[in-house]
């Protein structure tokens, strides 16, 4: 099963990863210690590499999760409605 990691510790992860290639570490070294893959460690490079990426992705995911939320509350309401439109119609 795969990990999942929150914004904050991908961001923490390529802070950490960038700092050990500045110090001169290799590639490898790095993705083995993070304990990602090579094609996950680009992936966060590009996503959260600077600090304006990571604010709008995290920014992002945060939208989305409360869009998730507010249509979920949607659909109980609507359910709700439904249900009373047909116990007012005497159809149950």
């Amino acid at each position: 099963m795969a990990r999942r990691h929150t914004p904050d510790q991908v961001v923490a992860k390529v802070r950490q990863g960038q700092k050990m290639l500045n110090d001169g570490k290799p590639m490898i070294e790095v993705i083995k210690e993070l304990q990602v893959t090579e094609a996950t460690w680009y992936r966060w490079l590009q996503q959260y590499g600077s600090e304006q990426n990571a604010a709008q992705t995290k920014a992002v995911k945060d939208l989305e999760k409360e869009n998730a939320r507010l249509k979920r509350l949607l659909a109980e309401k609507e359910l709700a409605i439904d249900i009373l439109n047909e116990v007012a119609k005497g159809k149950f």
